[in-house]
């Protein structure tokens, strides 16, 4: 048996989906996997990511190539999954999901609270670019686009003193650089972030027998919270929620905040249920969120999300 993967061409992408492999022949060490590189929008618009009005530019080909049959499954960074999938596909598998948090990176090695006043932080993210300003104002931050290690040179190259990336896309790559590891407190990570999705034909029973040897039950309960919040809130690249959902004993604890556009402004909501009913979960801070106000924060952010994109 041999199973086509659709995948994006960068590193981290490559670096998942070897991951995703390595993980499957542990468990089917008789099947045979092909990669096959698909080029997304994402890939091919340099625009800042929340400009692009548009769900799923890292992911959408991809996918469709797992409907017309191309590849078999595809390989996704989770936080690139909008919920409007295809009724032809399903999310077949979560894996054991690497760490949520961000961090700092920066070109003398200092940390976020004390580099120097009025340097320059690059980030892809409109909720890390408020998360920044929340704690140093005095910074200047600025959109930044390409891979990781594209991110991380533009710092040498002297175009930014500093970013803000995940750490799970360091981890996977194995990069040797030194960062900062950011508090989920101040930085509460996009819904999803550090989790890989696995995406399937519905109707393929065997092969989502097979991905299902890789599931992790935490991992999926997990991302399921964040992801009904998500899809109850209508949040993204435009209008931004940090949250992050753990398991303690038996219970499922999800964590939310959303800002102002300013950062000035914020609204939190801590909510914790039963582990298996994680997407209710999410629908209950969904209702929290708005009984606290949440829609004239999304308001303001669609209206003025086109200045930060001036900078």
């Amino acid at each position: 048996m041999k199973y086509k993967i659709g995948t994006r061409g960068s590193y981290l992408s490559l670096a998942q989906t070897n991951w995703v492999i390595s993980e499957l022949k542990k468990r089917s060490p008789e099947i045979e996997f092909e990669i096959v590189t698909i080029k997304t929008k994402g890939d091919t618009d340099a625009r800042p990511l929340f400009t692009i009005n548009q769900k799923g530019i890292f992911e959408k080909e991809i996918d469709r190539a797992v409907i017309e049959k191309k590849v078999d499954f595809a390989v996704h960074s989770l936080k690139d999954v909008p919920s409007d999938l295809s009724d032809e596909l399903v999310l077949a598998c979560i894996p054991r999901r690497e760490v949520a948090n961000d961090i700092f990176i920066s070109k003398d090695g200092s940390p976020l609270k004390t580099i120097k006043k009025g340097a320059t932080v690059g980030t892809s993210s409109l909720r890390r670019a408020v998360q920044i300003s929340r704690i140093r104002p005095d910074l200047i931050v600025k959109p930044i686009r390409g891979n990781i290690e594209t991110r991380i040179r533009k710092i040498d190259q002297g175009e930014f003193d500093a970013v803000v990336l995940a750490e799970a896309g360091i981890a996977r790559l194995g990069l040797d650089v030194k960062f900062e590891k950011l508090s989920t407190t101040d930085f509460p990570p996009s819904p999803g972030q550090g989790a890989i999705a696995i995406i399937s034909r519905k109707d393929n029973d065997s092969l989502v027998g097979v991905l299902k040897k890789i599931e992790d039950p935490a991992s999926r309960y997990a991302v399921e919270a964040e992801r009904s919040l998500s899809i109850s809130v209508d949040s993204g690249c435009r209008f931004p929620v940090g949250a992050l959902a753990e398991k303690k004993g038996d219970k499922l604890n999800l964590n939310v905040i959303v800002y102002s556009i300013d950062g000035s402004k914020s609204i939190n909501v801590e909510i914790t249920g039963d582990f298996l009913q994680a997407i209710e979960l999410g629908k209950q801070a969904a209702l929290a969120l708005t009984e606290k106000g949440i829609a004239e924060l999304a308001k303001n952010w669609r209206e003025k999300v086109e200045e930060w994109n001036k900078k």
